[in-house]
Order: C-alpha cells, then structure tokens, then sequence
C-alpha cells in the first residue's frame, strides 16, 4: 500500500451540519430540491418479485450475515456493467458500499487526517463537503465550466504549491458525469489530463461517478479510472436507476485501497439481503431499457423546466443545458441572493436549493439548484411559474424599501 494511504489510516470523524430547510408538511408542495428519480419509473413489482424468488430459493441462507449468491451475482453484474466506460478490474477491486455517498466517507476515512489538502470542483456536492469537513481537512474550490473541472486552473495551484513549499493535496474529489449541481460533464482532454496529475503529484481522485447511466444526449465518455486505475477511488450507485431506497452502490480501486476500505465493513457483508433481491432482479431486468425510460422522461422534462425557466424569467437569468443526470444549475445577477425569496417561495409552493450550499466557503448565494427527474411535467411548469413570482416579489420589494 503506498504511503499516502497507510499514514492516514486515522482520521477525525466528527457529526457533519446538515443542509437545513424548511420542513414541509404540504402535499401539494413541489418539491424542485429534491434530488431524486422519477418515482412512478422505479421498478416496484420487479423488485417485490424478486423478494419473493430470493427468499423461496435461497431461505433463511438470504437473511444471514453474509447472505446467499445474491452478494456475488450483484458484484458480477456491476463488474461487466462498468467496461461501457473502459473500467477492466476484478473481485477484488469491488466493494458494495450504503450507495456513492458512503463510499465518499469510507475514502474521506482512510485517507483524510485533521489539515489534509482535499481540492474540489467550484461548486460540489454538498455532503461531500460534510465528509471532508467532518475528516478535518482543508478544503480548497477550482472552477467548473461547461467542460467541467478546469484542471488547468488545478495544475497552476500544484505548481505554485511545490514552488512555494506548500502542502499538495491528498485527493482530488469530481463528479464527471452530469456534476451536481452544475450539470457539465468533463471533456476526455481534461480527465486524461486529470489522472496524469495525480500519478505526477500523488494524489488520489475521489471519482464520483452516481449519475453516469443518465446520459440524456451526450455522448459516452472513458471513466478517470481507466487512465490512472492506482490512483482513483470510483463510486457509483443504484440509487439513481433502481431506488434510492436501496442504499446499495459500489466503490472499485486497487486491491490495496480496496484492502483498507474493506476493514471499515468489520468483517459484515454489506446488506445481504438487499443484494440478494437486486442480484436476483439483475438475473432477468433488461437494465437498459429501465435506463432507456429513465433517459426518455428527464430529456423531456429537463426541456420543458429549460422552456418555464427563459419564459419566466428570460435575461435575468442564465441556465445550464445538461447531457444527463438531474440538475439545472440557474445564475442570478450578482447582486441577487436566492435566499431572500426563499420562505416567499415556499409560502407559493415550490422549493429549490440555494447555491451557497455546494460551495465550501458560503458563497454562490446568487445561483440555485433545480431537479428536472422527481416532479411530473405539470409540477415543473407550476413551479417555475411560482418561483418567478417569488423572485420578482422580492425584488419588487426590495426596490421599494431601498
């Protein structure tokens, strides 16, 4: 195991903040926050089937610790599944984690000591924040434009760093694919420049790759593993095809990290039960036309909350349009902060989530985040109408008193 690793196999794991809001008890609230699939698309009666099955084949053997066959059928399938983006590793490069996020913490604790260096994109994933944050790390942001990570902007700060003799980062954590909250997804250049970098300067990348199957009209892309497969940490999940609810995802890496990771299991096979009705789902569900379905819905939703949103709210905004994944990124003027429509926004019904939550240092109060997957297409325009009102309100407003 290299060093980077086995000299931070410590690290300070403190409760993380949450991403606080206002709880919302209205069943007509809609809820364009949320980060979740389409909920009518989630395979229901496969999986209530596939219950069944696991349980009449493989009895009392599926309910113990380390369950039946369904643990390996899900590691087979995952494996094969990950070569559609150049991924070639074995059994012992997989590890079934609580879906992508704890295998962000799992990294985050074996790698991450108090005043370690995590670089990030500018803006990231909010919980990924939490975990380096709870690790005690010193987190520091590089800009995201619409071919992703500016790894340029990285590679100038690496140079700086070792001339100047200051620490360089211990990992590098990006989302490729459809990047939350932004949407852009990182050009090939960039990745293969990206890994280059890391076995230059020894650092990890932390791949967070959640979003991947959710290619709505980009074209497929090599994953960062494939060109430094020593130096990256790769997550994903079935959360955003099959079901959140699962909490089943995976990491793959090298048999050492792979090693260390595992001793966080204390021995227990992930969920057991769990995997064994998705493996015995994965046995017969044509996976590709559930993602088919998926893509088919959120292409046509992303382009109708693209349509509300220049209607509604034309030259005052500027908007994403993503490849895949969930998310509209919305930027305001610069003398706009979305929280000051906020609550007005709830009082008319409709919910979204404040930029300055994915930047680690509190700023991006003029952007908000919009999810195109989980509302019906009625929802999306309702709501983007209300979130216009709410914002015009509040400036009205605030031209008045000012």
């Amino acid at each position: 195991m290299s060093k980077s690793i086995e000299a931070s196999l410590f690290s300070r794991h403190l409760p993380a903040p949450s991403i606080g809001g206002t709880r919302i008890s209205n069943p007509g609230h809609i809820h364009l926050s949320y980060g979740f699939p389409a909920t009518d698309l989630l395979p229901v009666q496969e999986l209530q089937a596939a219950a069944g099955n696991a349980l009449q084949r493989e009895r009392s053997d599926a309910l113990h610790y380390t369950g039946a066959i369904g643990p390996g059928r899900v590691r087979d399938w995952v494996l094969n599944r990950v070569k559609k983006v150049g991924i070639e590793a074995s059994a012992a490069n997989f590890l079934p984690v609580f879906g992508a996020i704890q295998g962000i913490d799992l990294t985050s604790r074996i790698l991450l000591t108090a005043g370690d260096e995590v670089w990030v994109e500018r803006p990231t994933f909010f919980n990924a924040l939490q975990s380096f944050r709870a690790a005690g790390a010193s987190i520091r942001s590089f800009p995201v434009d619409e071919e992703g990570l500016r790894v340029d902007e990285l590679e100038a700060a690496l140079l700086a760093a070792v001339a100047a003799g200051e620490a360089l980062p211990k990992l590098v954590y990006i989302m490729p694919n459809y990047h939350n909250p932004t949407g852009a997804t990182l050009s090939t250049p960039r990745r293969q420049q990206l890994a280059k970098l890391a076995v230059d300067y020894n650092f990890f990348i932390l791949e967070d790759d959640a979003y991947v199957e959710l290619n709505i009209s980009g074209e497929s892309r090599p994953a960062v593993y494939t060109f430094a497969p020593e130096r990256v940490i790769y997550v994903s999940t079935f959360s955003k095809t099959l079901g959140p609810g699962l909490r089943l995802g995976w990491i793959i890496a090298s048999t050492e990290a792979i090693g260390y990771l595992a001793t966080l299991s204390l021995g227990s096979q992930l969920n057991p039960f769990t995997q064994e009705i998705v493996g015995e789902l994965l046995e017969e569900y044509d996976f590709d036309e559930q993602v088919n379905r998926l893509t088919d819905r959120y292409r046509e939703q992303r382009d109708l909350m693209i349509g509300e949103l220049e209607a509604a709210l034309g030259s005052d905004i500027e908007v994403n349009v993503p490849d895949g994944g969930f998310f509209i990124w919305v930027k305001f003027g610069e003398s706009i902060n979305v929280n000051d429509f906020y609550q007005l926004a709830i009082t008319k019904g409709v919910s979204f989530v404040a930029g300055n939550a994915f930047f680690h240092d509190g700023q991006g109060s003029n952007y908000l985040r919009l999810c195109f997957s989980y509302c019906s297409m009625e929802q999306i325009a309702r709501g983007v109408r209300a979130l216009a009102d709410s914002y015009y309100e509040s400036v009205q407003s605030e031209h008045w008193t000012g």
